[in-house]
């Protein structure tokens, strides 16, 4: 059975994030790319956060009704599709890594759901992963780091 998969030519799987995708660079979204999305997706989501945040986890981006035939989201832009939340720098955009101090770990989180989610913009990730309650169909984890130099 296949599985949804979701990774990025920029790094690999517990690898680090080069400084260009974060607060120390040009701050963009990384290339992402997807694989293996079940038959009856029918829209996918994605947020990036960070659990090793001071005051808890951070949210970067939140993405949702990406469109499902999605196979790869290219640097530096908004998956087809998407409507985009309000991530906890108070944007609707990808923020990129800014630990405070330490290595942080970057958790990049997709899932294929069985609809669209009737959120507007600027929908927080609370509020996405309400919406995405029971429509799960899978998931998938691409983890980066990042430390400050």
């Amino acid at each position: 059975m296949n599985k949804l998969q979701i990774a990025s030519p920029a790094f690999s799987h517990d690898g680090m994030i080069p400084s260009k995708f974060t607060c120390d660079g040009a701050d963009v979204s990384p290339p992402l790319s997807i694989v293996d999305i079940p038959e009856k997706t029918g829209s996918l989501a994605l947020i990036v956060d960070d659990p090793d945040a001071p005051a808890g986890t951070w949210v970067h981006w939140v993405a949702w009704n990406i469109l499902p035939g999605t196979r790869e989201i290219p640097e530096h832009s908004v998956p087809r599709g998407a409507i985009q939340g309000t991530n906890d720098f108070g944007t609707q955009r990808y923020g990129g890594p800014c630990p405070p101090s330490g290595t942080h770990r970057y958790y990049f989180k997709l899932y294929a759901l069985d609809a669209s989610l009737a959120l507007k913009p600027g929908a927080t990730k609370v509020q996405v992963e309400e919406a995405m309650k029971g429509h799960v169909l899978a998931q998938a984890e691409l983890v980066g780091l990042y430390r400050r130099k």
